[in-house]
């Protein structure tokens, strides 16, 4: 009797132990593994901040408000991770120090027209419109079918810029006189605010190129500081008022038949963007030269019709 009940004592306590062992084994496992399991990552998405400057006039239609569409645009896409300050010609950069600033790294981007740095790269001419060149459809076809895209970013890159095209144009009207032009000789001597390869035609033939930022033209025509200037078309003349200041108006516009505008990124700014960031900023630059052309060919047609019918503009 006292033999079983020692041999039962035995087997229950060995039980135990073992039952302890086990769960201490399991214990063990389970710690194991926890350890094993990696953590989950923390996904964080850094946002940006950019400021933008232009050459244009405060609200000028599709040059200034294309600029302000390009950064809501980009906003939107990016669900905010980088936003755009887009200030207008001399609010935070003189109009013509655009280049510089986003060069220099002062601001991240800025828009504008690449004849506009002329003095700086002569090659940035061809860039922007060649006279009796290619219309908006040609000079496309050449940035994004062609070639024209990779040598823009070539000649821009001892700056540190990277250009994007940002709209366009169409054909240019050919601009607005104090006098009457009837023959090649009335060119000698004509001060005209025209920019690019069209103001070294205009040089040629006898005149003299006056370069002036979108702000001062109409008060430079009124005053007669200069004879003559182009612009861009009728729905951008009408606006600027230059038919209070001269009486004739001409077209077409044979030294800019497809004005390319641009949009520029600090060369260190936009390489330190993520793909994804960098990819809508192209895409979307992309998107408002197609906007901007169809605006401006859907509207110079009727602002055409006010300045004759309103105004009696003629050539």
């Amino acid at each position: 009797m006292e033999r079983r009940k020692f041999i039962k004592k035995t087997a229950l306590t060995a039980a135990a132990a073992a039952a302890a062992a086990g769960i201490g084994l399991i214990g063990c496992k389970e710690e194991e593994k926890k350890e094993e399991t990696p953590a989950p990552e923390v996904i964080t998405k850094k946002n940006y901040k950019w400021k933008m400057a232009t050459t244009w006039p405060p609200n000028l239609p599709i040059f200034q408000t294309g600029c302000e569409r390009f950064a809501k645009r980009v906003e939107e896409l990016t669900e905010g991770r980088l936003v755009i300050e887009v200030f207008a010609g001399g609010e935070l950069i003189p109009p013509l120090g655009v280049f510089d600033a986003v060069s220099q790294g002062t601001i991240q981007a800025g828009g504008g027209a690449a004849y506009y740095w002329a003095g700086k790269l002569p090659a940035a001419q061809w860039f922007t419109s060649v006279p009796f060149g290619l219309n908006a459809q040609g000079i496309n076809a050449w940035f994004y079918g062609g070639d024209g895209l990779k040598l823009w970013e070539e000649s821009y890159a001892p700056f540190n810029i990277i250009p994007r095209p940002l709209g366009n144009s169409g054909v240019q009207m050919g601009g607005w006189f104090r006098k009457k032009m009837e023959k090649i000789e009335d060119y000698n001597g004509l001060k005209m605010r025209i920019p690019g390869l069209g103001g070294k035609v205009i040089a040629k033939a006898g005149g003299t190129v006056v370069l002036l930022p979108g702000s001062e033209i109409f008060t430079s025509l009124e005053r007669g500081v200069i004879d003559a200037t182009e612009w861009v078309g009728p729905l951008h003349d009408l606006r600027m008022g230059f038919y209070k200041a001269a009486p004739y108006y001409y077209y077409p516009g044979w030294h800019e038949p497809g004005t390319c505008l641009e949009v520029m990124f600090n060369k260190k700014a936009y390489e330190e963007l993520p793909a994804d960031i960098k990819a809508i900023i192209d895409a979307v630059a992309m998107e408002t030269n197609l906007w901007s052309l169809s605006n401006f060919e859907a509207e110079n047609g009727t602002a055409l019709e006010t300045l004759i019918s309103e105004h009696g503009r003629r050539g």
